[in-house]
């Protein structure tokens, strides 16, 4: 199977990471125009379950190193597997209440609450899991992004209490989802081979992983997004009739966000061999700080906001990138 070489290719890859879970929410900002989340969800799931597959079959089937996707599958024990499964679910919970808010109260929200909660509960414990890196500067970075988080939340507060058409909804929503976010990946690594290149016997490669994680998330979607569809946290009910009405453009949209998100996670897996887990799941949450970036410039979800909202942003800006670049750094130091 195919696997990184050195801390350098893998900090790139977290970077894609950062990349993909930052930018595939705008495939659901395309779609909510005429399409529910609720829909949208369904073609998204199966987007990443479609493209954990690809991978597997082809990264995770060719090369010398490690083992082939089926002999990994065949050998895999009762635990890995429950754990990769266990984090999908869990996942796909927190998922769905991120999408929530997402469409409540907007990316440029949404994404800096929920994810930075998510990378800053994530990294800690991952590190105190696989630890790896410089603590200091690690816990440094963590603080930074935190800073980030409570300025962003300023800055909502302020937009919602000049134009008066933003629930406070959303923004519990977010920090819900991040406390659930935080859970899933040291599941999926706990499941996981420390050594991708000579894997311990019973547990799972990273592309075996990801598929079961992926599993985990399709199968929870049966009930999670059909509870939703008939108690949706805003609008009315909808069906599955209303699925199957959807022109091919919806579903594609729905899909390609799947695949862009599983891209991320399958390279952010990956890079957790040579950087560490805790490193590599922070980075990859840098997403917040792309997801902002799109809310706030392309979007313009903060247009109408008072003065002095401008500035805060510009400093949550300023306190995810010097937190993101200590991430980095903190290997090397």
């Amino acid at each position: 199977m195919f696997i990184l070489e050195s801390y350098t290719v893998a900090v790139l890859f977290c970077f894609i990471t950062m990349l993909c879970w930052g930018s595939w929410a705008n495939t659901q900002k395309l779609a909510e125009r005429s399409w529910r989340f609720e829909l949208f969800y369904w073609d998204y799931v199966l987007g990443i379950f479609l493209m954990s597959l690809l991978f597997a079959f082809t990264l995770g089937s060719n090369g010398e190193s490690g083992r082939g996707f089926l002999d990994d599958l065949a050998q895999a024990d009762s635990s890995s597997l429950r754990s990769a499964f266990i984090g999908g679910v869990i996942f796909n919970l927190a998922n769905i209440l991120l999408i929530a808010a997402i469409s409540i109260a907007g990316m440029s929200v949404a994404f800096p609450v929920g994810i930075g909660i998510a990378l800053i509960w994530g990294v800690l414990d991952n590190y105190l899991k696989v630890p790896a890196g410089n603590p200091a500067i690690i816990f440094t970075g963590v603080i930074l992004i935190a800073i980030g988080i409570v300025v962003n939340a300023v800055a909502y507060k302020k937009l919602t209490g000049s134009t008066q058409k933003v629930s406070s909804k959303g923004l519990i929503i977010s920090v819900i989802a991040g406390v659930l976010m935080a859970q899933f990946y040291g599941f999926v690594v706990s499941g996981m081979t420390q050594n991708f290149d000579t894997p311990a016997v019973g547990k799972l490669t990273p592309y075996t992983a990801i598929v079961i994680f992926s599993a985990g998330i399709l199968a929870s979607n049966v009930i999670f997004n059909t509870v939703l569809m008939r108690m949706p946290i805003a609008g009315a009910p909808v069906s599955y009739g209303d699925y199957f009405k959807g022109n091919l453009k919806s579903h594609i949209t729905g899909i390609l966000g799947g695949i862009i998100w599983c891209v991320g996670m399958s390279f952010s897996i990956l890079a957790s061999d040579k950087a560490g887990p805790a490193i590599s799941y922070g980075l990859g949450q840098g997403a917040v700080l792309v997801a902002a970036v799109w809310g706030v410039f392309i979007w313009k979800e903060f247009k109408a906001a008072p003065k002095g909202v401008n500035a805060l942003l510009y400093i949550m800006f300023i306190c995810f990138f010097v937190g993101l670049s200590l991430l980095v750094y903190s290997k090397a130091a």
